[in-house]
Order: structure tokens, then C-alpha cells, then sequence
């Protein structure tokens, strides 16, 4: 049984680690100042207001989150272990009466937190702007956004975590993490087209691939949200429309779920077989 204060006081550690982070700082200020420019340009009065100014601003939001909110995410996770690793902090930790994985689970938890709270005020800026844009009308379709972008930058602490774990130094895993970050942002889309073309797949198989990535679990999802359909996806977004139903967001949240359940699954196993070396 995990020491429910231990964790805590970790997580703690983590959370205030993050915060002087610089990198970290800065990826979180960006997200903040281009979330609010973009929410002001969607609204502004340049000929479209109310719900089409808010479908504009919703889709350089969407755009916005798969760039973004995946390195942070990475870059949070990539740090936590193997940054107390090289620094030889790590071993001192492990020395205490706290196991491998209260340890690694408060990082995990901490890193978080981090994201979660950088990515909230982000949005909480915009979505000020949205609201006196296009009033209280579109606020629950809002707020699915920033619940699905939330899971999804806390997927990729969990992947940055595992690389992290498998890394004796921080540079390393920095660098396997915007390693990872460029097949998520730049060759998901263009790996699904291509993979598409080249090999002939139907509507069913293409969405199939399209699930193995959690950027493009996120995109259905937050598409499915904001406009109620998935025809701008064509034949794969009308499959599993047709096939999931009602149930088509649920199943994707799920989905995004189990994406942070495995990493860190993984995480554990290694950080509990490799500790501190």
C-alpha cells in the first residue's frame, strides 16, 4: 500500500520544481498569450461574431492544443526522474522510508498538477474572451475542450515520465521527448495519409490507425465536441460515427485514459527494477 502523505508531499516537490523550471515557464506563458490572441482575433469584429466567430476561434484553439500541449506535457514528464538521476539527488530520495513507486507516482502527479494548471490558465483567459464574445451559449462545448486538451497533455507527462525513467540523464530524455513531440505534432497527420494511400485502407482500417496515436484519439474527440459530427474527417470520422454512435465520445475519453494508464504502467515496472541508477 502506497503512503497516501508521502505521495503528497512529492507531488509537492514536483509542483514547485516545475514552477522554477524555465523551459517550463515559457511554454506555459506562450500557451497563455497565443490562447488569448487567438480567442480575440476568432471574436473580433472582422465579420463574424457569436457561433461562427466561436467555431473559428474553437478550431486555432484545437490547432493551438496539438502543438503545444504535447511538449509541454513531454517536457514536464522527461525531467522528473532523470533530472534527480544525473544531479544524484535521486539516490538520496530512495534512501528515505518511501518506496520506487510513491516516488515515481508523486512526480507523475506533480508534473501534472503543473500542466494542468498552466493549460487552465490558458484557457481561463480565453474563455473570458469568449464568453463576452458569444455569451453563455457555447460555455459546455468549451469546457470539453479544455477537459479533453487536459487529458491530453496529462498522456504525454505519462509518456515523458517513461522516457525519463529509461534515461540516466536529463538531455537525453529532453531529447527523446521533442524526438517523440515531432511524430505527435508534424507526421501523425501525414503518416495516416500516407499509410492510407499506400497501402489502400478502408474507412475501418484507417480509423484503427488513426487510434494508435493519442494526438488523433484527441483530435476525433475534440472535433466530435465542438461541431457534432466528424464529416471535415471524410470516410474514417463517418465510420466511427456510424459504428460508435452516442458512444463515440466516451469511448474516446476512455481511450485517452488507457494512453496514460500503459505509459505509466511501463514507468513502473522499469523505475521499480532500475531505481536510482
Amino acid at each position: 500500500m502506497m503512503d497516501v502523505t508521502t505521495v503528497w508531499t512529492i507531488t509537492r516537490k514536483e509542483l514547485r520544481d516545475a514552477q522554477r523550471n524555465r523551459w517550463v515557464t515559457l511554454l506555459a506563458a506562450m500557451f497563455a498569450v497565443l490562447s488569448l490572441a487567438l480567442s480575440a482575433l476568432g471574436l473580433s469584429s472582422l465579420g463574424t461574431i457569436g457561433i461562427t466567430g466561436f467555431g473559428r476561434t474553437a478550431a486555432s484553439l484545437l490547432n493551438l492544443v496539438l502543438l503545444l500541449v504535447p511538449l509541454m506535457g513531454l517536457l514536464m514528464g522527461a525531467v522528473s526522474v532523470s533530472a534527480e538521476r544525473e544531479q544524484g539527488t535521486l539516490v538520496t530520495v530512495l534512501a528515505q522510508p518511501v518506496t520506487p513507486n510513491e516516488v515515481l507516482l508523486g512526480k507523475f502527479l506533480g508534473a501534472s498538477l503543473a500542466l494542468m494548471t498552466a493549460i487552465s490558465i490558458g484557457f481561463g483567459f480565453s474563455g473570458l474572451v469568449i464568453v463576452r464574445g458569444s455569451g453563455m451559449s457555447q460555455l459546455s462545448v468549451y469546457l470539453n475542450l479544455v477537459g479533453l486538451t487536459l487529458l491530453l497533455g496529462i498522456v504525454h507527462v505519462g509518456i515523458g515520465v517513461c522516457l525519463s525513467v529509461m534515461t540516466r540523464r536529463s538531455a537525453t530524455a529532453i531529447g527523446l521527448a521533442v524526438f517523440v513531440w515531432l511524430l505527435v505534432a508534424f507526421l501523425s497527420d501525414l503518416g495516416v495519409m500516407g499509410t492510407s494511400i499506400v497501402l489502400k485502407l478502408t474507412p475501418a482500417q484507417l480509423l484503427w490507425v488513426s487510434l494508435g496515436n493519442p494526438a488523433q484519439v484527441f483530435k476525433l474527440a475534440a472535433i466530435h465536441a465542438l461541431h457534432g459530427n466528424l464529416e471535415l474527417l471524410g470516410s474514417s470520422g463517418l465510420y466511427a460515427a456510424s459504428v460508435l454512435g452516442q458512444w463515440l465520445l466516451p469511448v474516446l475519453a476512455l481511450l485517452l485514459v488507457l494512453w496514460i494508464l500503459l505509459p505509466l504502467t511501463v514507468a513502473f515496472q522499469i523505475f521499480h527494477r532500475r531505481g536510482a541508477l
